[in-house]
């Protein structure tokens, strides 16, 4: 594993063979994007721009994003616009939960954009879209990616309170580039978040993501899996950034699949349950398959 230059190296390097895919389309593709759009709601596949939402969409899965498409902060690697954001809307949990009905959906993943202008970041508004699915969809599971409520426990609290079946929180990327990567959040307030989730009563499983190819070390990443273990994140994602327009960070280095399986194993010896590690790999990409490989174990 080579070492690799910092982020503000800015040259465009050439996307490997390994980084090209078909892009799935079809009815089902089609299905879930106007269903989307005739709720009025955001997904972060398309806000975001990732590149497994052709993907998602084909197999009739997504990752809803709630709180509106403005985000408070301007993270160095996100396309999500931010700006001034909208006031929340009190309906939009139900609608996210009438969507995921007509999707069938069985495990539905909610996000949001990091909103510093609500007294709880959202969190009320994260409860009661879990509260909606749950009580519309029979059985269904929930995972909520949430962001870190700047160390609010109270607001953290409200959301495990509603009974989501995983806790995800990511990291993103190793301390040192967080002046780059994410100016406006905390590396220890992270790690502090998680580990308040971990030690909840209800038990709810932990997780959090690490994106490579931003200027991180080996010995950083390794002690950044290390950090994360510590803090009671059992389940974890590691994926390639890719740089999702100009205004983003430029990627300074495409990291081979058989690093991210190297990464894998390490992670797994370190201590963690269940590891999706992979170029493709985003924090809701296959998450179903990694939490039912979680409940199997137990």
């Amino acid at each position: 594993m080579p070492p690799t230059p910092a982020p503000e190296n800015n040259i465009r390097i050439k996307k490997p063979a390994w980084l090209k895919r078909r892009l799935p389309s079809g009815p089902q593709y089609e299905q879930v994007r106007k269903l989307i759009a005739k709720g009025s709601l955001h997904t972060v596949c398309q806000e975001a721009k990732c590149p497994n939402q052709f993907e998602c969409f084909s197999r009739q899965t997504a990752t809803f994003l709630i709180l509106g498409d403005r985000c408070t902060r301007n993270c160095g690697f996100c396309a999500v616009n931010d700006g001034p954001p909208t006031p929340p809307d009190s309906k939009e949990p139900e609608r996210v939960a009438r969507a995921a009905g007509q999707m069938n959906l069985k495990y539905v993943v909610v996000t949001s954009v990091t909103r510093d202008d609500l007294p709880d970041g959202g969190a009320a508004l994260f409860a009661q879209t879990i509260r909606a699915l749950k009580q519309r969809i029979k059985g269904v599971r929930v995972e909520v990616l949430i962001p870190d409520f700047q160390g609010d426990a109270a607001a953290l609290q409200t959301v495990l309170e509603a009974g989501p079946d995983v806790l995800n929180h990511n990291i993103e990327t190793v301390p040192r580039l967080y002046a780059t990567v994410r100016p406006q959040a905390d590396y220890k307030r992270s790690l502090e978040l998680l580990h308040r989730a971990s030690q909840s009563p209800s038990h709810i499983p932990v997780k959090s993501g690490l994106m490579l190819g931003l200027g991180e070390q080996d010995a950083e990443i390794a002690q950044t899996l290390q950090d994360l273990h510590r803090a009671g994140c059992r389940l974890l994602t590691l994926g390639q950034y890719l740089q999702p327009g100009r205004r983003n960070l430029a990627v300074q280095r495409f990291v081979p699949p058989e690093e991210f399986e190297q990464w894998r194993c390490k992670a797994l010896t370190i201590g963690f349950s269940e590891v999706a590690s992979g170029p493709f790999v985003r924090s809701s990409y296959h998450a179903h398959t990694t939490y039912q490989a979680l409940a199997d174990k137990a």
